[in-house]
């Protein structure tokens, strides 16, 4: 995993928040599509740093924060801005569209 990609859990989650942007990816080890998406959140951690953070939460670790935000599928990717949800994305996303996502909200 990469160093550019914050690994949350339910205990740091909600510290994780109050940083003005954050894309949070809920995912799973075993799930396929998560693991394509992994080198996508690399570029995009890479691209918006200083300006986002990118982050991952395993929901077989943290169910709670799962059933909190209605996952129900994954990969699931969640937009904050100052701790609200702004966007939620459900499958595989380009690096290209989640950019353009932070960038919009980051004006």
């Amino acid at each position: 995993m990469s160093e550019l990609i914050v690994q949350l859990d339910a205990k740091s989650f909600h510290a994780a928040l109050k940083q003005k942007i954050v894309l949070v990816d809920f995912w799973e080890p075993w799930c396929g599509p998560c693991q394509i998406q992994l080198p996508v959140l690399e570029e995009v951690a890479r691209r918006v740093a200083g300006q986002a953070t990118v982050a991952k939460v395993n929901v077989d670790d943290a169910q709670k924060l799962a059933v909190r935000f209605g996952i129900q599928s994954i990969p699931t990717l969640v937009l904050f801005k100052n701790g609200k949800i702004v966007h939620q994305f459900v499958g595989s996303y380009s690096s290209a569209n989640l950019i353009e996502a932070i960038e919009k909200i980051a004006k």
